[in-house]
């Protein structure tokens, strides 16, 4: 069953850009869609993945490694609120070579 969650974060692309960069250019394993869109305040991330402990698994092992290099060391000590969304139906040509 795919895990989607919206999450809106107080930083700019500037230091998004760096988060990426910091990830690398392979794909994360588990994420199917990743969405960053610009909102008053910051930006907001879409995103959709294979399932809740695929999600997990990105954040402790290349997520969260990334958002401290990124910060420096100093990132904040608490998580954006996530708002994770039922999904009661999903398509599209993005969905069609997802497990």
């Amino acid at each position: 069953m795919m895990y989607v969650f919206v999450q809106d974060v107080p930083i700019g692309e500037p230091l998004y850009r760096r988060i990426v960069e910091e990830i690398g250019p392979e794909p994360v394993a588990g994420s199917l869609l990743h969405l960053c869109v610009r909102r008053e305040g910051g930006l907001r991330y879409i995103d959709v993945w294979e399932s809740k402990e695929a999600c997990a698994r990105a954040f402790d092992e290349r997520i969260h490694p990334a958002v401290d290099r990124a910060f420096g060391g100093n990132r904040p000590g608490t998580e954006p609120t996530v708002e994770v969304l039922d999904v009661i139906d999903a398509s599209g040509s993005l969905l069609a070579s997802a497990p």
